[in-house]
């Protein structure tokens, strides 16, 4: 139970603490014989922004958030998906008006080698990839907007090299097992 007590103390000391430590970044100006402060506020209203930008056309909440090498990746996910969409689009209809042509009676069609029942699986099998492409396209949209919000919120993170927080074996001296721990350095 006092182990609970103590992991969530601990927890909760660096949740707050990484909290408050989020509230405002700090840019230090040295100038001649002077030491300034300059407090930079953080602009909550950034990620809704970049999503706002990426929904309305694809790649442009990475570029407002300078992540440019993401736009060929944003581009080249939706132009695939399209580009499949197209394709088994095609060879669905294909399959459809040779179908449809047997059943009134004519038997001129570039699919001669197959009966009815295969024209039908054809259908049907273009049919679902066409549909999966169309799933596809969509998430990589949806991908690239959930993509410029994270980013721009992880922008206004501030990363320094005074707090570490990293896995630690050490040995017990009880019974000299080696347990598992973690160490959390803060360096003022």
């Amino acid at each position: 139970m006092i182990k609970f007590y103590s992991i969530f103390l601990i927890g909760f000391l660096i949740g707050t603490t990484t909290v408050f430590a989020q509230a405002k970044k700090v840019e230090i100006l040295v100038a001649k014989d002077t030491l300034k402060l300059k407090y930079k506020e953080i602009n909550p209203l950034a990620p809704a922004k970049a999503a706002f930008y990426s929904a309305i056309l694809p790649g442009l909440g990475q570029a407002y958030n300078k992540k440019y090498w993401k736009i060929p990746l944003v581009y080249g996910g939706i132009g695939t998906g399209l580009y499949y969409y197209s394709v088994n689009n095609t060879k669905y209809n294909n399959y459809r008006n040779a179908y449809k042509r047997r059943l009134a009676g004519y038997s001129d069609d570039n699919f001669k080698y197959l009966d009815d029942s295969r024209l039908i699986a054809g259908q049907r099998f273009y049919q679902r990839n066409r549909d999966m492409s169309v799933l596809v396209t969509v998430g990589f949209y949806i991908l690239n907007i959930v993509d410029a919000n994270i980013d721009a919120h992880l922008m206004q993170f501030n990363v320094n090299d005074k707090l570490s927080f990293r896995p630690e074996l050490y040995q017990n001296e009880i019974n000299y097992k080696q347990n598992l721990g973690l160490t959390v350095n803060y360096h003022f």
